[in-house]
């Protein structure tokens, strides 16, 4: 049994979540709320952050590169040619350089800043950092997805998948972080065919579902996020 640490609206999480449908895992959810530094959870992992994966006592893996990595490491030879991480070096090096993209530099030129200023400091206490939103951080983020969903559409223009032949963890990381702008209603869908196109594939697939069916007291998901022909 997997048990998951996780925020629903933690992009890294979701990352993960998508990993393990694919893998056809269904995991136990825990959420954690980051903020609050509860012992329990930093026992586990000092750094405090989500996603965290305990497969048994003996296999605790933090952070969505571990998770990923350790997946494929232990499961991924059983998917054959749908294999989410190449087997050729050259291939790894590109999967790995747009998870790096999409969970690092669209995490904290969109992802980050969205899914904090809307809907983390509606629940922090105002001695750490909630409050209102930050318009002009949430102005930029929105300024800053268009850089990425014209690079999406120019990879999936250029490939079947964004690194290449086949779906990979580069598709999942993706569309995991526009997962949470999408939930926010933040994505300028109609200015950007290419990328609409790809990410309705990767939103129709079985591993998706969990994610559209995902929601939190007090937030109205976009009337596009569960749509499936948006």
């Amino acid at each position: 049994m997997i048990t998951l640490y996780h925020h629903p609206l933690c992009a890294h999480s979701r990352f993960v979540r998508l990993l393990l449908g694919e893998y056809g895992i269904e995991p136990q959810l825990i959420e954690e709320n980051t903020f609050e530094r509860r012992h329990d959870f930093l026992v586990l992992d000092p750094a405090g952050q989500t996603p965290l994966m305990i497969e048994d006592p003996d296999v605790v893996a933090p952070g969505a590169g571990a998770i990923a990595e350790y997946l494929d490491e232990t499961r991924g030879l059983a998917l054959g040619r749908h294999r989410l991480l190449p087997d050729d070096p050259l291939g790894r090096v590109e999967v790995r350089r747009l998870m790096d993209w999409f969970g690092q530099k669209f995490f904290r030129e969109v992802t980050d800043w969205l899914v904090t200023e809307k809907v983390y400091k509606r629940h922090m206490p105002r001695e750490r950092g909630g409050g209102a939103p930050d318009m002009e951080l949430v102005r930029a983020a929105r300024a800053n997805i268009r850089t990425h969903l014209r690079y999406i559409g120019y990879l999936a223009g250029a490939r079947k998948w964004l690194a290449g032949d086949q779906l990979s963890h580069a598709d999942l990381a993706a569309a995991a972080q526009l997962s949470c702008v999408d939930f926010l209603g933040d994505v300028p869908w109609e200015e950007y065919e290419t990328a609409k196109h790809w990410y309705a594939r990767v939103k129709s697939r079985p591993s998706f579902r969990p994610l559209l069916a995902d929601r939190m007291p007090g937030l109205t998901p976009a009337p596009v996020y569960a749509d499936l022909d948006f």
